[in-house]
């Protein structure tokens, strides 16, 4: 197991980390799980053509009503801790010989809802057993 770091810059944003996840695989066949160590940041697998990012994360933001929240912390930020809820905090992927097994448009993302941060993704692999 090891957790790589991943830096944001907005405070809403959708970060490809499909390229930093493969360096960090081994040579071998198995299955990669991803989770990520935060509740205002999500994982996920999209296609991330030019703008899609933007739609995504416009998408996301429709989804989460404005209410009174009570959240003691920071109540507007509730939608944020909601959102990422709703992503996910893990993803789980074949790999064949230290290479994610993605569809054609397929990316792995980190889905900032409240940067910018560094996020901590912990990565586990399981290797195919023979």
């Amino acid at each position: 197991m090891q957790t790589i770091t991943f830096q944001t810059e907005k405070k809403k944003q959708i970060l490809n980390i499909t390229s930093q996840i493969e360096k960090h695989l081994p040579q071998q066949s198995g299955l990669c799980h991803l989770f990520i160590q935060h509740t205002t940041a999500a994982l996920t697998v999209a296609d991330l053509d030019p703008g899609t990012d933007l739609d995504m994360l416009d998408a996301f933001e429709e989804m989460i009503p404005r209410l009174q929240y009570r959240h003691p912390h920071n109540p507007d930020h509730v939608g944020d801790h909601i959102m990422a809820s709703l992503i996910g905090s893990d993803v789980s992927i074949p790999v064949e010989k230290g290479k994610l097994q993605l569809g054609t448009w397929q990316e792995v993302v980190l889905v900032e809802l409240d940067g910018p941060r560094d996020r901590n993704v912990v990565l586990s692999f399981f290797p195919e057993k023979e």
